[in-house]
């Protein structure tokens, strides 16, 4: 990938963040716009949407940060486990899927544990459904790295939403998560698959034609 392209990345994914920080903020946070509403004062309801944009390029640049890293674990776990890595990425999958139920339920009071449930089943759900695309679009070995990335990655991008008193900026940072985890998952082959592309297929397809 060249410097274009990952600059590209980059903005993309930040402007995804951004929009969905945002979008989030109307279903999450509406009391900060009705406030600002009626009676209308424009220049605090300017400063709450700018704040709930930056909001979202943070957990945007959260997610680029994981997925970069990713990307290393990824490579880093083929080279220690070889053919075991895909076993080892299910188990810890199954693992994530666990804790992101047993400890928000333990940590937390009069919240029943089907709600957790129900998050992490929904995460999952999420993951498997990028993850099918993913493999559908690449290969089906694709599948089991690219649920390990939905799952377990962003669940630890998660971490400091969920230790927030609160489920609402858990919320506010969850949904800009998926959405740039999901776009950075699903254009990474896109844009590797057009830069390994060779000349001289290129050439040998516009003879054919």
């Amino acid at each position: 990938m060249n410097t274009r392209k990952l600059v590209g990345l980059f903005f993309k994914t930040l402007l995804i963040g951004g929009i969905t920080g945002l979008v989030t903020s109307f279903f999450v946070k509406p009391a900060f716009y009705t406030e600002n509403l009626n009676p209308f004062n424009g220049l605090e309801l300017i400063s709450v949407i700018i704040f709930f944009i930056g909001l979202g390029l943070v957990f945007s640049a959260v997610s680029q940060t994981g997925f970069f890293a990713y990307l290393f674990i990824h490579r880093f776990g083929l080279n220690l486990f070889r053919t075991f890595w895909p076993t080892v990425q299910v188990l810890l999958i199954a693992f994530v899927v666990f804790d992101l139920v047993y400890f928000p339920y333990t940590s937390t009071e009069g919240i029943s544990i089907l709600w957790f449930i129900l998050m992490a089943a929904g995460i999952l759900g999420f993951g498997w459904i990028v993850a099918k695309i993913k493999a559908r679009e690449t290969h089906q070995r694709a599948f089991i790295p690219a649920l390990f990335f939905m799952v377990v990655m962003t669940s630890l991008e998660w971490v400091p939403g969920l230790r927030t008193s609160g489920f609402d900026y858990a919320w506010l940072m969850i949904i800009p998560l998926l959405a740039c985890n999901t776009y950075q998952l699903l254009i990474l082959h896109k844009l590797t698959n057009s830069e390994n592309s060779r000349p001289s297929d290129k050439n040998a397809s516009t003879k054919k034609a």
